[in-house]
């Protein structure tokens, strides 16, 4: 199988650091990343979504305040480190560019994915999520060392044992954001991933994905016959 999987943290200079080694001394023939072309026009131009009342509509109330908690926690954070949130995807496609690589963009779009995040984010997790929250602020440094992240350095990718650990609470936790915004996606990108390879044998891809997907994508494949 000419795949590589790199598992990546949007904000972390290492994960910048890694993609570029890769690329530039194994010279893949394609460099897939963890992005829909909407998300990834959005990202290339360095601007934001204009979102409309009909675009709050068709992805649901929900799934448009998760994405826009999700933002600013990410651009406080790239702050902190002096690296701007997806620039792991983005220095992928750049590179893949000067290389004259084929890019592929694997990730399902976007609307799907927000559109069932409203739809199954359940009142239970709603609730539990706003507990966390308010426990986070008013104790941050007992929440990070309950989630196994004190002396988490935001430069680099979390340790496997610790991603692993953190995709397993939200499984448990929260089974519908787990199911929207993890499996789901791991299917769906490692369907895409099949499918280049079909189409593309003896072509050697990069697949440049979150952390939090690597392990989960990986053992997917492992059941995929790619070779039909």
């Amino acid at each position: 199988m000419n795949l590589t999987i790199i598992g990546t943290s949007h904000i972390a200079k290492q994960s910048v650091n890694e993609i570029k080694t890769f690329i530039e001394t194994q010279k893949p023939d394609i460099v897939a990343v963890e992005l829909d072309i909407q998300r990834a026009v959005a990202l290339m131009q360095e601007r934001k979504n204009r979102v409309s009342l009909a675009d709050i509509l068709q992805i649901g109330i929900k799934g448009y305040i998760f994405v826009k908690i999700g933002q600013i926690v990410q651009e406080k954070l790239g702050k902190k480190v002096g690296v701007a949130p997806g620039s792991d995807m983005k220095i992928a496609i750049n590179l893949a560019r000067k290389e004259k690589l084929e890019v592929a963009f694997i990730d399902q779009p976007i609307q799907i994915t927000l559109k069932n995040f409203s739809k199954r984010f359940t009142w239970r997790e709603r609730f539990r999520f706003l507990g966390e929250i308010i426990k986070g602020l008013l104790f941050p440094k007992k929440q990070m060392k309950e989630l196994g992240l004190n002396n988490f350095d935001l430069s680099k990718v979390p340790a496997e044992e610790v991603i692993e650990k953190l995709v397993a609470q939200m499984s448990k936790k929260y089974p519908s954001v787990y199911k929207t915004l993890i499996s789901d996606r791991n299917t769906y990108m490692v369907k895409s991933l099949v499918k280049l390879m079909r189409k593309h044998p003896d072509k050697r891809i990069l697949a440049v994905v979150g952390a939090g997907h690597k392990k989960g994508m990986e053992a997917l494949l492992l059941k995929v016959d790619v070779v039909k």
